[in-house]
């Protein structure tokens, strides 16, 4: 079989944009996300206009046990996973601290952090056996500098930023790469999950600049992967050419 790539959260936005040009790529998929139906359309698409192997895994990252038990009923041509694409994530609401709901919280904490550990903790073992490997995680600019209203969202991703270095260092010695990848502004379903389904706020995000694509990551994210086995990019912040960091983007 040809490389094998595990992409979380891929039915949509970056996750979505990884596996159509890895699979563009010749590549073999294993795709998740929550939702099966979404999956299964998903792999269908990617198998006609490809013409890859694709595999999907349904379950919320979030829980511990799906993750777990999904994982480790992989077929044992599947289980020499080359990539790992954490992309799974979310943010929920834009609200000062003293006011922000905490479901959107815990969903949050338990997506970006928790699932992000979980599915990764679950794949190393094989990766350990072949003694290769390379997960790449996806942060945000969100990791790097905290801005007004992002509290636990930017905690998030600071803390992804902090588990990708820990893992680095850990996995040192079974040869395993670790990247982490933060994009800056992206135009996708992000803002408007963000919003709750607002679209009018979700737009207004991006007015006045032409903020990242889905497909502009996940070239990012691709290049990163086909370096020589002895190079690994482990830290690498992505933005539009309008935007310097979380607080300063030029708008004409």
């Amino acid at each position: 079989m040809s490389k094998i790539v595990f992409i979380t959260g891929a039915t949509s936005g970056f996750g979505k944009a990884c596996a159509e040009l890895f699979a563009g790529n010749n590549c073999s998929l294993i795709i998740n996300g929550r939702r099966n139906d979404r999956l299964q359309e998903l792999k269908h698409e990617l198998e006609v206009r490809f013409k890859v192997n694709v595999y999907t895994l349904a379950f919320d990252v979030q829980d511990k046990k799906a993750v777990f038990d999904a994982i480790a009923q992989l077929p044992a041509e599947w289980q020499a996973i080359d990539v790992l694409i954490n992309n799974a994530g979310l943010a929920l609401g834009r609200d000062y601290f003293e006011e922000a709901d905490m479901d959107d919280w815990e969903t949050m904490i338990n997506t970006n952090v928790k699932g992000l550990l979980y599915v990764s903790r679950a794949i190393v073992p094989f990766m350990i056996k072949q003694q290769k490997g390379q997960i790449i995680n996806i942060g945000s600019t969100a990791a790097k500098e905290t801005y007004e209203k992002g509290n636990v969202y930017c905690a998030g991703k600071a803390a992804v930023d902090s588990i990708s270095k820990a893992m680095r260092i850990d996995l040192l010695r079974h040869k395993i790469k670790v990247t982490a990848i933060h994009p800056g502004a992206a135009e996708t379903e992000f803002s408007k999950v963000r919003f709750k389904g607002d679209e009018q706020k979700a737009a207004a995000v991006y007015e006045g600049y032409k903020p990242l694509s889905a497909k502009d990551v996940a070239e990012v994210v691709y290049y990163t992967s086909t370096l020589p086995a002895h190079v690994c990019i482990n830290d690498l912040v992505v933005t539009c050419t309008a935007q310097a960091n979380s607080f300063y983007t030029f708008k004409d």
